[in-house]
């Protein structure tokens, strides 16, 4: 059974009308870069959860979730609504595997992400650690529209802290932008455009990719990579190349 302590909202930034984020101050349990939480109201007489991935580091004094607003959701509006010194609910203790300590060894670690989970890869890259033993670093951020980049300032920033090592890249999928990869992440791996941008090869011998995001991009990039970069699933029992994780 989770345990649950309760969290006060520091900050709201509204990047657009429909993504937003949390500031929070909480006093969860020490967790790894990479892993969530889960966030509750109580709503007519239950609480309602759901589980959101850390965008903070793991040494910093509040606690960030990025967050998309979805309508007819039971949980993400009333979230979108809470103002500073409101209160929520919050697991003390975080959870998951999405995390470098599963990663194996290779020269270039791929982080692909859509929309809200940008946020593990976030939490690592500003937790920096244990990010020595790769060559290279690409982090792919998927939207819709420029509008949703909403951490672009903070990826070329790190992008700067890196001094080379890290290479960041957006695609988006519903306008032409100019820096940004127009389409799908699958086809876009597929035809060879985001190895083209990065300028760095996509595949078994050198790469491993981590994957988070839409479940969809997710199962079609898992497929693209097994047919054109003979890639495969990571198990512990069985090392392999991809690393993914749902995003709901």
């Amino acid at each position: 059974m989770a345990e649950w302590v309760t969290g006060k909202i520091i900050h709201v930034e509204h990047w657009t009308e429909s993504l937003f984020s949390l500031t929070v101050n909480a006093p969860v349990d020490p967790f790894t870069a990479g892993q969530f939480a889960k966030l509750g109201l109580e709503i007519n007489g239950e609480r309602v959860q759901r589980a959101y991935s850390y965008v903070n580091a793991p040494h910093s004094d509040n606690l960030e979730f990025y967050l998309v607003t979805v309508p007819e959701g039971k949980l993400s509006p009333p979230l979108h609504a809470l103002q500073p010194g409101d209160t929520l609910m919050v697991t003390k203790e975080a959870a998951g595997f999405f995390v470098l300590d599963e990663i194996p060894e290779c020269d270039t670690l791929w982080m692909l992400a859509t929309g809200t989970a940008l946020g593990p890869f976030l939490s690592i890259l500003q937790q920096g650690e244990g990010l020595e033993r790769f060559k290279d670093i690409v982090l792919v951020h998927a939207a819709r529209f420029a509008r949703d980049l909403s951490y672009l300032p903070m990826m070329l920033e790190l992008q700067q802290r890196f001094n080379g090592k890290l290479h960041v890249q957006t695609v988006v999928s519903r306008e032409a932008v100019p820096g940004s990869l127009t389409g799908r992440v699958p086809a876009l791996i597929a035809d060879g455009s985001l190895e083209a941008a990065v300028g760095l090869p996509l595949n078994a011998q050198t790469g491993h990719v981590m994957l988070c995001g839409n479940p969809q991009m997710v199962r079609d990039t898992q497929q693209i990579l097994k047919d054109t970069r003979e890639m495969r699933k990571h198990l512990r029992r069985k090392p392999g190349h991809i690393t993914s994780e749902h995003y709901w």
